[in-house]
Formats: C-alpha cells, structure tokens, sequence
C-alpha cells in the first residue's frame, strides 16, 4: 500500500523544523512519524506531501497514493482504517481530516482509539509522553528486552525499562513511575546518570557522566547529552554534551549547544509566553506557560550561551555573544542577528561537523539550505 504523508497546510506552524523536513518526518516519542508508519508495517510504501518545493527532491511526493495527515501520529487502528480506506473516500474524525483516497467523494468517520494531532511545534514536547508511551508498548509487543545491569538503582517497574541490542547502562538511576525508558541500539547511559521517564534514546545515543534528564524527553540517533535536560526533543547528530540547562525544547540535527549553554522556559511573571511566528513574522500568542528554545537544523551556539523564554533560531545559524540573543534569530545569521552567515562558510562548518560522523552533505541537502539562504 502507498500513502502520502501530507503536511496539510501545516508547514509553517513547524518552522524552522520543517524548513529541511516535511511534516510528515518530524520526531516524537521513540521514531519520526515516517519511521512509526514503517515499523506498523514494512509493506508500506510512504512519500510526502509538501508545500516546500525546495525539499521535494529530498522527500518525493506521490499523488497517486492514499494522502495521509502527516500531523497525525501513527497508530495501529488509523492503519487499519486505510487498509480497509473505500476508493474515492475521505476519513475524517470529526472535524479533523485523516486521509483521502481518490477523489475522496465519500465521507467516513474513523471508529479507531483516541488520536494524536499535532498543530503548533510546541505539541512535539507537550504531546511527547503520550506519544512516547504508545510507541515503548509497540516496541514491547514486538521484541524482548536485554537484560540490565545489577550496577543500576531501579525505582518503579523494571518491565518498563527497554534495552536493544549493545545498549550500555551502568551504576545509574533509573525511575520508571511517571513513564518508561527505552534505550536503543548501541545507546549507552553513563555512570552516575540520573533519568526520570519517559525517555527515549535512540540508536547510539548518549548520556553522559552525571547527566539528569527528566521526561518526558527524546535523544535522536546519534546525540550526545550533558548536564539536565527536561522535556525536550533533540533530532538526530545534535550535541549538548556539557553542563547547563535544556527545557520544553527541540533541537534540530546537527545542532551544537556550546558548554553552560542555558534555556529559559518560564517566564518570571509565570505569565503566558509570545513567541516568534513565521507565517506573520511577529510574536504571537502561544498560550503556553512552559516554552524553551526551538532551533533549526546545523544551528550553533557559543559556551556560556543564554536564551530566553521562547527564544527561536533558524538553519544553521552561529550564535555567540555576552548579551542574551534576540528572541528570533533568522536562518544563516552569524553571531546574534548582526552579520549573515556566508553560504560557503556554513556549508563548511556543516560539513566538518557531518565528517566527525562519516558524512557530507548531500546535493539535494546543499539544495535545500541554498534555498532557505537565498529566502
């Protein structure tokens, strides 16, 4: 079965997340919502649907395929409900769109379990326990569990510890009463670590001596992690390898938080926080108490970096400086809003960073930042 993961006209809402991704990829809970299509089932043949002709190369689109809401978060039953999906019909549930075949003449209500949707990129850290949750139990019911290692303190449920294959856990603490924690392949927790979950580390990811991470709270393949972290999503090859404080965050890929790098996420007044709008290039109101820093893909900071309640910065952006940064830096800006970022030069940091991993950018890759430095 093909489907078409659409971004329905939310591309905007996720921005800078979805400036180098449909919505379609974005990562909650244990997968993006592509990968948790696939583990469902390997039969599927997925695409993307997207407004951004700039990263349509990257993330092929079929129009022939069964159009899927990518802001909808996978699960057993909507698959079933495609499955079964009549040509020439649209399911819907309530108000919300799900998918359309065909022409999407008739009208069908789903009939599954409760759904999550995703509309703002804050819902990616405030939905992520809910998400995370149900992917551990799809997880659980398909594998078997590693043993842990007897140097570990356990409080809570030990079942709802996961191991995979070559993941490492020694002499840290692990507290499994407020959601479980999944440690992917190769991933590894380091003495001295404390962890509250949910969590989940995805393959090769790693905490680092002493670090505290409360859930519920998501490393990418491929992260390494510092220090206490609360709440956030890190995509895949991001670092925040030192001390200082992450929370109600998410950082895209290849991203580098220098050392003692801090996030506000609460207001002093402990009011509703504003916080940069890409569709009307102002502050907006989010209502939301809770909001950290959200950071485009191959971004920077400098050691000692302090940002703001809500604070915003695009694709690969250099951000340094002794003064808190605006609460909005721009994509390819170099220091805090002061200088552009030279095409060439970024493509070389990017770079350097991505051959520490045995990786360079890709052409459809360099394609799309031109397009987001030449906007």
């Amino acid at each position: 079965m093909k489907i078409c993961l659409h971004d329905n006209e939310k591309q905007k809402d996720f921005y800078p997340l979805t400036l180098t991704r449909p919505v379609g990829n974005l990562r909650m809970g244990i997968f993006t919502n592509d990968e948790r299509w696939k583990f469902l089932s390997s039969e599927l043949e997925i695409s993307w649907g997207s407004e951004l002709t700039s990263i349509s190369k990257k993330f092929n689109s079929d129009t022939s395929a069964v159009q899927v809401n990518g802001c909808v978060i996978a699960s057993k039953d909507l698959l079933n409900a495609l499955i079964t999906l009549p040509a020439n019909s649209t399911l819907k549930n309530g108000n919300l769109w799900l998918a359309t075949s065909g022409a999407g003449e008739e009208q069908i209500e789903y009939a599954g379990d409760d759904l999550v949707s995703i509309e703002h990129r804050w819902h990616l850290y405030q939905k992520n326990g809910e998400v995370l949750s149900a992917d551990f139990d799809l997880i659980q019911e398909n594998a078997t569990s590693r043993q842990l290692s007897a140097s570990n303190t356990i409080i809570g449920d030990p079942n709802m510890i996961f191991l995979e294959e070559g993941a490492k856990v020694e002499a840290a603490i692990l507290n499994t009463t407020s959601g479980p924690i999944y440690i992917g392949e190769n991933a590894e927790i380091m003495e001295g670590s404390i962890v509250r979950g949910p969590l989940a580390m995805c393959s090769n990811s790693a905490l680092k001596l002493g670090a505290k991470i409360y859930g519920p709270t998501t490393l990418g393949p491929h992260c390494k992690v510092g220090g206490e972290v609360n709440n956030s999503i890190l995509y895949a090859y991001s670092n925040k390898g030192h001390d200082g404080f992450l929370g109600n965050s998410l950082v895209g890929e290849w991203c580098n938080l220098g050392a003692d790098t801090n996030t506000s996420n609460l207001k002093n007044n402990y009011g509703m926080v504003k916080s940069h709008s890409y569709a009307t290039g102002k502050q907006e109101d989010t209502n939301t108490q809770f909001m950290g820093l959200v950071m485009g893909d191959h971004s920077k900071c400098g050691i000692n970096t302090m940002f703001n309640t809500a604070t915003v910065v695009g694709v690969s952006s250099n951000v340094f400086g002794a003064e808190f940064p605006p609460k909005f830096i721009d994509s390819f800006f170099w220091g805090s809003q002061e200088e552009k970022y030279d095409f060439d030069r970024a493509l070389i940091s990017a770079n350097n960073m991505m051959k520490r991993r045995g990786l360079t950018l890709t052409d459809d890759e360099i394609a799309i930042l031109r397009h987001i430095s030449d906007n």
